[in-house]
């Protein structure tokens, strides 16, 4: 569940509310609530949006915690 927790994290980072994220990506705030609880994974061209919204890559968004 890297993706979701990714997700989440790399929000807050930016200070940005579950709804700025959904407004930014055209979609309803469920679905940014989806992605952060694991519930859906975005295809690639969302993720790539995700990834530019949220100031990172999408290899960092799907990229699991080295313990």
């Amino acid at each position: 569940m890297a993706f979701a927790e990714n997700v989440r994290k790399y929000r807050e980072i930016k200070g940005m509310s579950q709804l700025d994220l959904a407004n930014k990506l055209e979609v309803a705030q469920a679905q940014v609530a989806r992605y952060e609880t694991g519930a859906r994974v975005p295809n690639i061209i969302v993720g790539a949006q995700l990834a530019k919204i949220l100031g990172t890559t999408v290899e960092k968004l799907v990229e699991q915690e080295k313990e």
